[in-house]
């Protein structure tokens, strides 16, 4: 039967497991687009260094992430014995490298998507290149990519699930905790996953709103 009593005193030390949790989406999720966004403008030059970026990408994009931070945590030190990574940085370092994986993707789908007219006329008016590529590809390409945005950082929100088996204190590895304590699974458990889902449920909501709003002000 239930037993949900047996964890009552347990939720604030659960429910402070969101904060990690979200703290470390955000983080990786801006670290990630802007990382994803040089990316993606380095891979569109026919240079030596856009090659290693692809293979970079393709990398992370072609290995799970928990191998990834697995790798970044545990294996990495016992070679490098000056290496030490908190769980902390090495979570934030992986998800946001991971992210950047992706988002390169996207973005340069959405920078494909504008108007080569558009560009072509600010050279023409002797506009910077700089200039260019934050006011007018950089502008743009967000508007275009802002739902898959959200439907990363979602993702993201899901996928950090995994830093519980580096120690870090997000809301499974609180979950596993309470289990030790309590040797119930099923109700923390069932709490983290009715957590995930609301906060999921909001961002997908929002998103679609955003999108609503943004296909409004095209047409």
């Amino acid at each position: 039967m239930f037993k949900f009593e047996s964890i009552i005193e347990y939720l604030p030390y659960l429910f402070q497991g969101i904060g990690v949790t979200l703290t470390l989406a955000v983080s990786a999720s801006i670290f990630g687009s802007l990382l994803g966004f040089i990316f993606a403008m380095l891979m569109r030059k026919k240079r030596w260094y856009s090659r290693v970026i692809k293979e970079i990408v393709d990398f992370f994009r072609g290995t799970p992430v928990i191998f990834q931070l697995a790798f970044f945590y545990l294996a990495l030190p016992q070679v490098l014995t000056f290496f030490k990574p908190s769980s902390w940085f090495a979570a934030i370092f992986i998800f946001s490298i991971n992210s950047a994986a992706y988002m390169s993707e996207i973005i340069r789908a959405g920078i494909d998507n504008i108007d080569k007219g558009q560009i072509e006329a600010a050279y023409s008016l002797g506009i910077s290149k700089k200039d260019i590529t934050i006011h007018i590809i950089g502008y743009q390409a967000v508007r275009n990519i802002l739902p898959a945005l959200m439907n990363e950082f979602i993702t993201l929100i899901k996928e950090t699930s995994v830093v519980s088996t580096i120690g870090l204190a997000d809301l499974m590895r609180r979950q596993q905790l309470i289990y030790t304590s309590t040797y119930r699974y099923f109700e923390p458990l069932l709490l983290v996953g009715i957590i995930y889902y609301v906060i999921n449920k909001i961002l997908s909501r929002l998103g679609t709103r955003l999108e609503r709003k943004l296909n409004h002000v095209r047409s």
